[in-house]
């Protein structure tokens, strides 16, 4: 077998393969279709200061190859997470990491710092970059000063692997990337939904109660794709990869793209095995190409 091991900061993960947040739980609701100890790492739900009820519904919908989302980071706040998630995850012989979000800057350090205080979490992963929430979170993604000040402020409380999630829906995304790791993200993750609608025709209304909401699933992945091969040849960070990732092929293709790790998101709720087959696609792959480590791979493309 390969070796996949591979380092993000200080943080060390037994494998690539990561489940993207929103899509995972808080990793115990997969437990009885897999065993959670065979994948790198698991993104918790996004968490905030305080409870958030999330957005009206409806706030979910199918499209072609994919899903439209605008839930709002609904969550019953990071005290909560402390006392009652906590315990029943940080046993769990994985990464179990949070993505934290929040409507102001002092918000989010309120979080990080919280958090921070977890011996079993080793990482956050800060989320800039929601597109479905109607103050904060993508407000700050989408501008490279306020992307800066955000982590600037965060990375002074939080003294763990701090990975920052990077929103699509901007101009240049490698902007974005380079100004994030300028006030000390250890990695940026990419990319978080893409800003689309639908309507009901016969209503003549939106499906979402927001109208607008985050696209995500496979109809997103050769976007995804290329931003995160443009985003890995612009910053000395590590990269995360996710958008459209379904199986190990989609996964060795971010690899091959710069993506030091992947995420899988929407294809959990197709699948829920899918990360344990994407770590043994990965591993099938390396062994027959003749390679040893999957860090051989990274950017590798002729």
């Amino acid at each position: 077998m390969a070796n996949l091991n591979i380092n993000i900061g200080k943080l060390h993960l037994k494998n690539p393969v990561l489940t993207a947040s929103g899509t995972f739980g808080y990793g115990l609701e997969y437990a009885d279709f897999m065993d959670l100890s065979k994948i790198g790492g698991i993104f918790v739900k996004g968490t905030t200061l305080n409870p958030r009820e999330g957005n009206d519904y409806p706030r979910m919908a199918e499209t072609p190859s994919g899903m439209l989302n605008a839930v709002g980071l609904q969550n019953k706040g990071v005290d909560y997470f402390i006392n009652y998630i906590y315990p029943d995850i940080k046993d769990i012989e994985t990464n179990m990491m949070v993505n934290a979000s929040g409507s102001t800057i002092e918000d989010y350090v309120a979080c990080a710092e919280k958090i921070n205080t977890l011996e079993k979490i080793p990482a956050i992963e800060l989320n800039i970059s929601c597109p479905n929430v109607k103050q904060g979170g993508m407000a700050f993604g989408t501008n490279c000063n306020s992307a800066a000040e955000v982590v600037k402020a965060v990375r002074k409380v939080y003294h763990k692997t701090l990975i920052v999630k990077l929103s699509p829906n901007v101009t240049d995304i490698t902007e974005i990337a380079k100004a994030v790791e300028a006030e000390g993200a250890d990695a940026v993750s990419l990319i978080n939904t893409l800003l689309g609608m639908a309507i009901d025709v016969e209503k003549r209304k939106p499906v979402l109660s927001t109208i607008t909401g985050g696209l995500s699933g496979p109809s997103v992945k050769p976007i995804a794709l290329q931003m995160v091969y443009r985003t890995a040849k612009s910053v000395q960070i590590p990269v995360i990869g996710l958008g459209g990732i379904s199986n190990w092929k989609d996964a060795v293709e971010f690899i091959l793209a710069g993506a030091t790790a992947i995420q899988i998101g929407t294809y959990n709720f197709i699948d829920p095995t899918v990360s344990v087959k994407v770590v043994d696609g990965i591993n099938e792959y390396l062994d027959r190409h003749g390679f040893t480590s999957v860090q051989e791979i990274i950017g590798n493309f002729v």
